[in-house]
Order: structure tokens, then sequence, then C-alpha cells
């Protein structure tokens, strides 16, 4: 029953690209019919041809490393506290009584809001920007990682228990196991939060990335330019999305053999 909808096979490729072509039928649809000014809606011939030269320049591909770097050191900066901390409040009825009704607040936070502060903490550039993808996918995963550690069936819990495993050794081969589709959830959808949060700081802390690159844009009224730098960082999240989906279906297949 719950995989009765799930798209399968061809239908998993031929679905996106009929509506990505749906999609680009109304773009040009909107622009031919309505006569909208390019500077409010480029056309999307005009978004490919401006796509062509900035990707034909050597600088922006540094600037996607220098944005993906900020992005994945950040998730991973994220991980390595909301992992260990997610445990803890599974694992003490006290701490995550304290702790949980503040989570939804601290979800809410908008990270412009959060960037100046870090700048009189941190300072500018690349550290910054780093804390701040960190603190945006810090609770994303640690909500995952404790949703899941406590949907793990009790029974396999109690007959790991009865069999000798305490302690270290529950939790790294029966809890963490058992919750890997959970945690590997969180980080999927932190490492696609966390190129958002690169984008962020860079447009107000400064840096040397493709954030730096929408404003001057922006600034410059160069519509189809922004156009293109935002198909660019749409990419960048699918593919990190798409390279953890992958090592959670892995780690699915692998625990229900």
């Amino acid at each position: 029953m719950a995989t009765r909808n799930k798209p399968r096979g061809t239908l998993t490729v031929a679905a996106p690209i009929i509506f990505l072509a749906l999609l680009l039928a109304g773009w040009w649809l909107s622009t031919a019919l309505t006569g909208i000014e390019a500077w409010r809606l480029p056309n999307p011939m005009s978004v490919i041809s401006k796509g062509s030269v900035i990707l034909a320049l050597p600088s922006t591909w540094h600037k996607v490393a220098v944005t993906g770097a900020e992005a994945v050191a950040g998730c991973l900066l994220g991980s390595l506290v909301a992992l260990p901390s997610a445990y803890v409040i599974y694992r003490s009825r006290l701490l995550a009584a304290a702790v949980e009704p503040f989570l939804g607040a601290t979800q809410a936070l908008p990270a412009i809001a959060i960037a100046p502060i870090l700048v009189l903490w941190v300072g500018y550039g690349f550290m910054s920007i780093v804390v701040l993808c960190a603190l945006m996918v810090f609770f994303p995963i640690l909500v995952s990682t404790v949703v899941g550690l406590r949907h793990i069936d009790r029974e396999l819990l109690e007959a790991a228990a009865l069999d000798g495993a305490t302690g270290w050794t529950m939790a790294v081969y029966m809890e963490l196991p058992l919750a890997a589709p959970a945690i590997l959830g969180g980080l999927r959808n932190g490492f696609a939060l966390s190129v958002t949060g690169a984008v962020v700081g860079e447009m107000v802390m400064g840096g040397s990335g493709l954030g730096q690159v929408l404003t001057q844009m922006r600034n410059n009224v160069d519509t189809a330019g922004m156009f293109v730098i935002i198909i660019i960082l749409c990419s960048m999240a699918t593919l990190l999305y798409v390279i953890v989906y992958r090592i959670e279906r892995s780690k699915r297949y692998e625990i229900t053999q």
C-alpha cells in the first residue's frame, strides 16, 4: 500500500522531463503573449544564451566550487553536532522534555536574521558562512534523527538486549542502522538547505561564491543572469539531494534484507 503510488521504471525519468517541458512552455508563453518586459521576466532563449556565456567563464566554476565547499562543510559541521545531540535527546527523557519545546521556535529563525550576529561573533568570510549553513541544517537533521530513533521497533531492541547488546554496542549495531533511513533523510534535506545558507551568507557576510554574483547581477538588473545563477544553485542542491538519496535507498535495501 505504501508504494502503490510510487513512480517506477521509465516513469521516474519521463515524468520529470515532461514536467520540465510543460514549465518551459508555460514560461515561454507567458513572455510571448503578455509582452512583459525582459528585465522583469526574460524568455527561456535569452536565459539559455546568457547561460552559455556564464558557464564558459572559468571564474564561474571557481565560484561554484566555493559555494559548494561552503554548503558541504556547513552541512558536515551541523551533522557532527546534530547527530550526537539527537542520540542524547533520544536517550534522556529529562533532556528531551527540556529541549523539544524550543526546537520549533529555533527552526523558524530566518537565516538572514542570524547572519549579522554571526558577523559580530565570527567575522566575514568562509568560516562565518560555514557556521551559518551548520545552524540552518542542525535542527532539521536533529529532529529527523530523533524521530527515526524513536520509531525503531521496540521488540527488536528488546531481543538485542536479551542477546547482550547494551550501550555502545546497541547504538552501533542496532539503533543507528535501524534509524539510518531517517537519519539519511535528514541529511538529504540538510545538504539541499545548506546551499541556501551558503548563498544567503555570501549575500550578507561577503564571500567569493555565487551569492556575490547574484548580488552583482541584481544591482545591474541582469535578470537573465540571475535566472542562470538560480538554475545553477538549484542544480547543485539537486545533485547533493540525489547523492544522499541514493545512499539512503541503498541503506533501506540493506536493512530489509
